[in-house]
């Protein structure tokens, strides 16, 4: 999708990104307080992990972001050596069913080939059937035995998606 650039969020930005994630999230579900001070703490998640912003290049209007570690670290318990995992996809509502969700996920498996990870690795809240259905569209399938964290609504799912060993040049 040549209109739509991913990019790390400016710091001018931290507000736009809060009230998407929140309109976004709030849109499908119902948010306690906490969770929701959460979703819009922008300004900490970019001081501790990488925060990507999906722009229209057309209009400047911020579509969705997505939440990874900083390289070599991890934004949450799930991650593992070798692995990157990332947290709070959100795709503006106005802006859904542009393939945004997409863009952000396949961005994120990008950045684990370039740190040279071989897993990409996300919670998702049990409610998030629409989110668990794009994961599987992708190749993403549920890790069960990782399943461990219980929050609001339940028990969180974890899902992966092992990337494709790189092969490498015959050696002579």
């Amino acid at each position: 999708m040549s209109d739509v650039w991913i990019r790390l969020v400016r710091p001018d930005e931290h507000d736009r990104v809060a009230r998407l994630t929140v309109d976004a999230y709030g849109h499908d579900y119902d948010l306690p307080d906490d969770y929701r001070a959460s979703l819009a703490d922008v300004a900490t998640r970019a001081r501790e992990h990488e925060v990507w912003v999906a722009e229209d290049l057309a209009t400047g209007e911020l579509l969705g972001t997505v939440a990874t570690p900083r390289p070599g670290e991890h934004i949450s318990e799930l991650g593992r050596d070798g692995e990157i995992d990332f947290r709070l996809l959100a795709v503006d509502p106005a802006a859904r069913r542009r393939g945004i969700g997409v863009l952000l996920t396949e961005h994120v498996v990008a950045l684990a080939r370039q740190r040279g990870l071989h897993r990409v690795v996300m919670n998702s809240g049990p409610q998030m059937t629409g989110a668990h259905a794009l994961y599987h569209r992708l190749g993403f399938v549920r890790l069960p035995d990782r399943e461990t964290r219980v929050v609001h609504g339940g028990t969180l799912l974890a899902f992966g998606y092992d990337l494709a060993p790189q092969t490498q040049g015959a050696r002579s």
